[in-house]
């Protein structure tokens, strides 16, 4: 369903369209206020015929997830959640995190999604002293001379000097990746025969490294709460809403044991059932999760139990999926329990939003006092310059909305018209780029072609990270666009932490333990990073391309295409002479001559 600018408003699916869609015009149905809503703003209706109903859940969920309909169901954060990823088509598979969607066939092993970012990382710290796995980039031959820091303080196995073989090491991280799933039994007894072999062997200091991999899997396992004597793998989900928000409580049991949860917030919840809500988390979830369980524990059976029961059995091979609404006895409790910690989970979250809201209503009201400012700044634009000696000179703008970051209204720019450090002439450069978008705004156009909307409306505060010179170029651009009388401005410099006003002789001191002063620093300290990021790339960049241009036979379209393929110097200089020659453009004595000179 599309409103009149062709934007999706709601993704469904039904076995008779023609009765669903008629169903929502029906002028006798009762529909809920947001049901009417969307019926009030469709224009259009567009469909699609798939041969089964399977084959309409995996359209469903991938239309969902491309276009993130207002009026459906879907995870509240547009974030991608984190994964770990265990390299291991790797020769000595590495252990990262990553951010990016699986790919179930890529040859690596993928573990999640989780929701905490700083708690993966925080597991990894515990697992790498269990299983101390690579982290280095070096090319694993094991003649290196010495091996470094982490070999030392027992983070690392050494393969790079020959101390762990290719065999051994990848038994570790395929113990890891057990841990991971929580099948600990046959890893701990394995690592307890080798230990006993290593005794018997008079290999002592190896049987030690592995009695201290044991206690240290013991410690973490005995924290692991036993659910059920029937070693099942099973999920355990539960569903709170308070109001018009959603919180989605997964526990994850493997082999009968606890091992951990997750929760997960839903928005597009208003007036749908609380079935219509666990459906479209259950297929959304399971699209991205890295594991399926045999058992999936609901409170209350979905409509669509059969067909999803199917897909998720398809998702592999072992055993069938069964979908189970508990109604007594310990499957029942365990519903019970999740229900309850995400209700706890969802009211602790309503309260921080609280407090944050409160918080930031005082930052930007104290900011509206301070700095004489007109009105209350609900929206705030911070802009920055980044360069190293004036090359590669870039710029950022960050969008604050209410006092928190509106992230995909973010924006870089490259600065096309100065030459060497000129950081007034940079930033007004950066400035007239900005607000001649805002002028043009319907052919405002992005780095991609597509029509921008974040140069669409203007600012309460424009804020500028610098002092008296920056401040008054922003002040002139502001003067050409005939918008000095509708948008405050001020600049706030790096030293003192002082704010510059316009027509004021002296700067403004904020109290450095106000809200006022924290959201400015936060909202300048967000444009630096986001300026130097980008900067960094660019520089990055610059270095690669300057070296392969170095290279005899590699023009620009070889090495935009070497670049393509391999993303970076360091795996160009990995690649062999088969795949350099595979990337478009190469022959062999190009593919030589890179050898040769990297």
């Amino acid at each position: 369903m599309k409103d009149m600018d062709g934007k999706v408003l709601y993704i469904g699916k039904a076995t008779n369209i023609r009765t669903r869609v008629r169903s929502y015009f029906h002028s006798s149905a009762q529909h809920s206020p947001r049901t009417r809503e969307l019926v009030r703003k469709i224009n259009d209706i567009d469909w699609i015929i798939q041969k089964s109903e399977l084959e309409s859940l995996l359209l469903e969920y991938n239309l969902i997830a491309r276009h993130k309909p207002k009026y459906n169901v879907r995870w509240k954060d547009d974030k991608r959640y984190p994964y770990i990823k265990v390299h291991w088509g790797d020769q000595f598979p590495k252990v990262t995190v990553t951010r990016k969607r699986v790919e179930r066939n890529d040859g690596h092993r993928y573990f999640g999604p989780y929701t905490n970012v700083w708690a993966v990382h925080q597991s990894l710290d515990l697992l790498r002293k269990i299983f101390p796995y690579l982290t280095c980039d070096r090319v694993i031959t094991g003649a290196d001379q010495r091996a470094c820091l982490y070999w030392d303080i027992k983070l690392c196995n050494a393969p790079c000097i020959g101390n762990c073989s290719e065999q051994d090491y990848r038994l570790m991280i395929d113990d890891l990746c057990g841990f991971l799933q929580g099948r600990t039994e046959s890893i701990t007894s394995r690592i307890r025969d080798d230990m006993h072999t290593a005794s018997k062997l008079q290999r002592y200091e190896r049987a030690a490294v592995l009695r201290d991999q044991l206690d240290a899997i013991d410690r973490v396992v005995a924290k692991q709460q036993v659910i059920s004597s029937n070693k099942v793998d099973m999920d355990v989900i539960a569903l709170a809403r308070k109001k018009n928000d959603a919180c989605v409580q997964v526990f994850f049991v493997r082999l009968g044991k606890l091992i951990g949860r997750e929760y997960y917030l839903l928005e597009g919840t208003a007036d749908e059932s609380n079935k219509a809500i666990l459906a479209a988390f259950v297929k959304q979830f399971y699209h991205v999760s890295t594991f399926v369980p045999r058992e999936i524990l609901l409170p209350e059976r979905l409509s669509e139990a059969t067909v999803i029961e199917k897909w998720l059995s398809g998702l592999h091979s072992k055993s069938k999926t069964r979908i189970i609404v508990p109604q007594r006895g310990s499957k029942r409790n365990l519903v019970l329990m999740a229900a309850e910690n995400a209700s706890v989970t969802l009211d602790a979250i309503r309260a921080q939003w609280h407090s944050d809201t409160q918080k930031q209503e005082v930052a930007l009201a104290e900011l509206k006092t301070r700095l004489m400012l007109p009105k209350t700044p609900k929206r705030i634009e911070c802009f920055d310059i980044s360069h190293t000696q004036g090359a590669q000179i870039t710029g950022s703008m960050v969008v604050f909305h209410q006092g928190t970051p509106d992230k995909s209204h973010y924006r870089r720019f490259i600065i096309r018209t100065v030459d060497g450090p000129d950081d007034y002439a940079s930033m007004r450069e950066i400035l007239v780029r900005r607000f001649r978008r805002w002028l043009n705004h319907h052919d405002a156009q992005s780095e991609d072609g597509k029509p921008n909307d974040s140069f669409a409306k203007t600012p309460d505060l424009l804020l500028i990270d610098g002092g008296k010179g920056h401040l008054s170029v922003a002040l002139d651009v502001l003067q050409d666009f005939s918008l000095n009388s509708t948008i405050s401005v001020a600049a706030i410099s790096k030293q003192k932490e002082e704010l510059h006003l316009p027509g004021q002789k002296r700067s403004i001191l904020l109290n450095t333990q106000s809200s006022g002063m924290f959201l400015v620093q936060r909202i300048r300290d967000e444009a630096h990073r986001f300026a130097l990021q980008h900067h960094r790339l660019r520089r990055r960049k610059s270095s690669i391309t300057s070296q392969l241009e170095r290279i005899p036979g590699i023009g620009p379209k070889r090495r935009k295409s070497l670049l393509r393929r391999f993303g970076s110097l360091e795996q160009i200089r990995k690649a062999n002479l088969a795949e350099l020659i595979e990337a478009d453009g190469m022959t062999i004595k190009s593919a030589q001559s890179i050898k040769d000179e990297l």
